[in-house]
C-alpha cells in the first residue's frame, strides 16, 4: 500500500472534534426527521442523524451526477478511468432496528437504485453496492457496527473484491508488478463503544447500549514502510474508506498490486476531496489508471454549493468546482 502525503493518520476512530463536526454538519439534513443528532433504535442499535428518512431530492441527484460526467470526461482525456462507488445507508439494512415511528418511505427504499440509474445511464462506472452488501449480510453476517457509523470488515472487504474485478475490468493490464499487492495481517478483536455511542450518549446510556466487538487487521510489519511503487489504483473518500476499516488494503491483496488513498471525515464533501487529490503533486507525478471516488448514498444529492451541509472550506459553486477541476486536469 502507498500512503501519499494527501493520507490522514491511520487511528483508532476519528477524532472527538471531527465526529462531531460531521454530525453537526450532517444533522441539518435530517433535521425533519428527528432532532437528534443520533437514532436510537432497538437492541441498541445507533444511526447516524444524516439523510432523510422520507425525502428524496431527485434534482439534486441529477444535478451531482452531470458534475461526475464531468470529471469523468476530463480524467480520461488523461487516461484515468473513474469508477464511482457509491456506499449504500445504514437504515436500508436495519430498518427493524429503527426507533418506532421510524421507516423508510418507498422513495426512500429506492433512493439507492435511483442513483445507481442515474450514473449507469451517464455512463458512469459503479458497482450495485447494496447488492454486495445485501448478498452479504443474507449470509448471516453484519455489514454494519450496531453502536458505530462505518462498516464492519466483513463488508469492507466484499466491497473492496467487487471494487477490484471491477477495476481489472476497466483495465485488465494494470501497472506494476504481480506480488506488490498488501500482504493482509492477521486478525484482532478490539472491544468498545463504538463511536456514535461514545460521542454522542450520554454514561448511562452508554452504559445500557453496551460495548461491541470490532475486528480489525495486524498491519504486516513489511507494508508498514512508505513505497516508491507508483499506484495504479487510488481510492479517494471518506471515512469509511480509512485502513482501519479495511477496505484499501483488500483492494490491494484483491488487485495484487500498490492501491493509494486520500480521506477525510463525512462533513468533508466528496467534491472537495476529489478535487485534494487531483491538484497534489502526487496526481501530478503519477496519475493512477483507475480512479476510485467514493461518495455516500445520504448526502449524494449534495452539490459543491451545499452551504450548512458540508464544511465551510468544502463550499463553493459548481462553476468554480469546474474551474478548478479544469485546471487540475490541464484542460
Amino acid at each position: 500500500m502507498i500512503f501519499s502525503p494527501l493520507f490522514a493518520p491511520v487511528t483508532r476512530r476519528l477524532s472527538a472534534a471531527l465526529l462531531a463536526a460531521t454530525f453537526s454538519v450532517a444533522a441539518g439534513s435530517a433535521a425533519a426527521d428527528d432532532a437528534s443528532i443520533v437514532l436510537r433504535g432497538s437492541d441498541g442499535w445507533l444511526f447516524p442523524g444524516w439523510g432523510s428518512l422520507s425525502e428524496v431530492d431527485s434534482r439534486g441527484i441529477a444535478a451531482s451526477t452531470a458534475l461526475i460526467k464531468e470529471a469523468q470526461q476530463a480524467l480520461a482525456a488523461r487516461g484515468v478511468k473513474l469508477q464511482v462507488l457509491v456506499l449504500p445507508d445504514k437504515t436500508r439494512f436495519y430498518p427493524d432496528k429503527l426507533p418506532a415511528g421510524k421507516a423508510l418511505s418507498p422513495a426512500v427504499q429506492q433512493r439507492y437504485q435511483t442513483i445507481l440509474t442515474s450514473l449507469h445511464q451517464a455512463g458512469i462506472s459503479a458497482i450495485d453496492d447494496e447488492k454486495v452488501l445485501r448478498q452479504l449480510k443474507d449470509s448471516g453476517k453484519d455489514v454494519f457496527y450496531r453502536t458505530d457509523q462505518h462498516w464492519t470488515q466483513a463488508a469492507a472487504d466484499a466491497t473492496a473484491q467487487a471494487t477490484a474485478a471491477q477495476a481489472r475490468e476497466a483495465v485488465p493490464a494494470l501497472n506494476g508488478d504481480a506480488g506488490s499487492g498488501m500482504a493482509l495481517g492477521s486478525e484482532l478483536k478490539e472491544r468498545r463503544y463504538g463511536d456514535l455511542a461514545e460521542r454522542f450518549l450520554t454514561p448511562e446510556q452508554r452504559k445500557a447500549t453496551g460495548r461491541e466487538t470490532f475486528t480489525i487487521r495486524r498491519q504486516v510489519a513489511a507494508n508498514s514502510l512508505l513505497s516508491d511503487s507508483a499506484a495504479p489504483v487510488h481510492v479517494t473518500g471518506h471515512s469509511m474508506v480509512q485502513p482501519y476499516f479495511g477496505f484499501p488494503q483488500k483492494l490491494s491483496n484483491s488487485l495484487d498490486r500498490p492501491v493509494s488513498v486520500n480521506w477525510k471525515p463525512g462533513n468533508v464533501g466528496q467534491w472537495i476531496l476529489l478535487l485534494e487529490y487531483l491538484e497534489s503533486p502526487d496526481f501530478k507525478r503519477n496519475p493512477p489508471q483507475v480512479l476510485v471516488w467514493q461518495v455516500f448514498e445520504p448526502t449524494y444529492a449534495q452539490g459543491p454549493q451545499a452551504s450548512g451541509l458540508w464544511d465551510n472550506a468544502s463550499i463553493m459553486s459548481a462553476d468554480a468546482w469546474r474551474q478548478r477541476l479544469r485546471a487540475a486536469l490541464g484542460k
